[in-house]
């Protein structure tokens, strides 16, 4: 394929993602428990009402979600340089809980912005920890690396579980270690827009990323300031992360399976693949959320058990096709 052919292939790719993405944004604000059309946002003020308080924030969560996770695998496996690993494998939205979980037990009335920096910082420390460690396994075994993700998470996982059946906040803590949007209203989503201008931070310096990616020794080696890079990387990935979980909760696999498979479309160029990361992401955390509010219709199955599934049966997908292509 020529490159003027491979250009406008891609072009078209990219017309058709923006229109699915905008056909999930709508169908998103008209679906859902309480009957809302077209036709009444014209004569009916509590139907404009519901689109505001409700729909539109709950969508523009979705959105915000889902781009920010799959920006943050995207940069996690920049960093660690290992395509299986993401956020919620690696330790960091577990740790981003455990510093929810020590605000909430300390101090009981702190605001959202005050958990969300405390879970930041513990989530920046839980992921420095992974990546010293994961740095010590030998490269040539990449499948290591998250084998010890799992088990990594899993550890400090069930730490956060047993602090918190000490002191009884089980059914607490179980908000924001399941991700689901059904509580998200005009006023308690808009700390994700910082996690919006993470991603625009990382499409900032995705030319270093880019170079980090390649190990220290060559990123040295063509002049990047490799530690200053490496604190960036993980402040994006701790605080995309430690904002989702605060507002939404945990959502698995979207920062596994997007990257791997717009890496396979738009190649490992990080500023070429990151608006089709983002892209990705959100459309496919807003997808989820609508399933999971029509399998049960009235009732709602929340987004991270959806993408649980969903997400596992892509990443074995993945897997298996990467076996079959040698």
């Amino acid at each position: 394929m020529t490159a003027a052919a491979a250009n406008r292939s891609h072009g078209l790719v990219g017309i058709a993602a923006i229109l699915v993405l905008a056909a999930l944004s709508i169908a998103s604000l008209f679906v859902g428990v309480s009957a809302l059309t077209p036709r009444q946002l014209l004569n009916d003020p509590e139907a404009l009402r519901l689109l505001v308080e409700s729909r539109l924030p709950r969508t523009l969560a979705a959105i915000l979600a889902g781009g920010g996770l799959a920006i943050a695998g995207l940069v996690m496996q920049s960093l660690a340089r290992n395509r299986f690993v993401e956020p919620t494998t690696a330790g960091t939205a577990q740790s981003a809980a455990l510093g929810i979980l020590v605000v909430t037990l300390l101090w009981p009335d702190a605001s959202m912005m005050s958990k969300t920096i405390v879970a930041s910082v513990t989530a920046l420390a839980g992921t420095s920890i992974f990546l010293a460690l994961a740095h010590r396994l030998p490269p040539t075994q990449p499948f290591l690396v998250p084998l010890f993700g799992l088990v990594y998470g899993g550890v400090v996982g069930a730490g956060v579980t047993f602090v918190a059946w000490q002191a009884d906040l089980l059914q607490y803590i179980d908000v924001w270690t399941n991700g689901e949007f059904s509580g998200v209203l005009r006023g308690r989503y808009e700390l994700l827009w910082i996690g919006a201008a993470m991603v625009a931070l990382a499409w900032w310096v995705a030319d270093r990323l880019t170079i980090l990616s390649l190990g220290k020794s060559a990123s040295i080696g063509l002049g990047l300031n490799y530690a200053r890079m490496l604190q960036l990387g993980l402040v994006i990935v701790s605080a995309i992360s430690a904002l989702t979980v605060v507002v939404v909760g945990m959502i698995p696999f979207v920062g596994l399976i997007v990257p791997a498979l717009v890496s396979r479309f738009a190649g490992d160029n990080l500023r070429a693949t990151i608006p089709w990361v983002a892209g990705a992401g959100a459309a496919l955390v807003l997808a989820c959320d609508i399933l999971g509010r029509l399998l049960r219709y009235p009732y709602e199955v929340p987004v991270g058990t959806v993408l649980g599934v969903v997400g596992a049966l892509m990443f074995l997908g993945i897997l298996f096709r990467r076996h079959d292509d040698g």
